[in-house]
């Protein structure tokens, strides 16, 4: 950035950017939870009480970035249904083809999982009023994107795939603590086999927690 101030809305947004493009680049060195302002500061090479002019609190910062994901992953994921479903099968295969197809692409974007594990504990806490009325509604048009992609592919599952999409997302998120294990844990595994026998692979997981949801929605036959 040329310019030392923030003085037009052009410049705001430029400047807005790049503290969102800074916390992703930070994501991806470390867990949402150990994201903090000041190191933010730091790294976008602006005092705290500058960052706090764009952003009120860093859930605020973060809440914008998980919706900012979502959107390009919902562009991506688009693109991934079109070559992994095949519309001409039956409604079974199809859901295993959705299946696959969605637990891999949120498998790898563990970012972004981790950003929805933290939604409701943590980000959606000491932000104002506006910032989550902002916030949901960007998850709502999220949210409607996502259930007429599985739409177009699952027809069958009709008004319940915006309830589908949500669990989806939800479980992602509930998931994605237990992919990491701490160095604590990985020596207990290492040590004693036996321990890791229910331990997470998360496209695993994922996959056989929505095989078991679309069950539940797909009309009976």
């Amino acid at each position: 950035m040329t310019f030392q101030r923030a003085r037009t809305e052009e410049q705001r947004e430029v400047r807005r950017r790049a503290i969102l493009e800074t916390t992703s680049a930070m994501l991806d060195e470390m867990p949402v939870a150990e994201v903090s302002l000041n190191e933010l500061s730091r790294r976008v090479g602006l005092a705290k009480t500058a960052v706090l002019r764009y952003f009120e609190s860093r859930e605020a910062v973060l809440l914008d970035l998980m919706d900012d994901r979502t959107a390009t992953w919902l562009a991506e994921l688009e693109q991934e249904l079109a070559l992994g479903v095949d519309l001409g099968r039956p409604a079974v295969e199809r859901a295993e083809q959705a299946a696959d197809v969605l637990s891999g692409s949120l498998a790898a974007r563990t970012v972004l999982c981790d950003l929805y594990g933290a939604q409701g504990g943590v980000l959606e806490h000491n932000v104002s009023v506006e910032v989550v009325r902002r916030h949901k509604r960007a998850s709502l048009g999220n949210l409607a994107v996502m259930a007429d992609l599985v739409r177009r592919y699952l027809p069958e599952v009709g008004d319940q795939a915006e309830q589908f999409c949500l669990t989806v997302l939800l479980v992602a998120g509930a998931l994605s603590a237990y992919t990491s294990p701490p160095p604590s844990l990985l020596a207990v595994y290492e040590s004693e086999p036996a321990l890791a026998v229910h331990r997470i692979d998360l496209r695993t997981a994922l996959r056989l927690a929505i095989i078991t949801t679309l069950v539940g929605v797909l009309p009976r036959s």
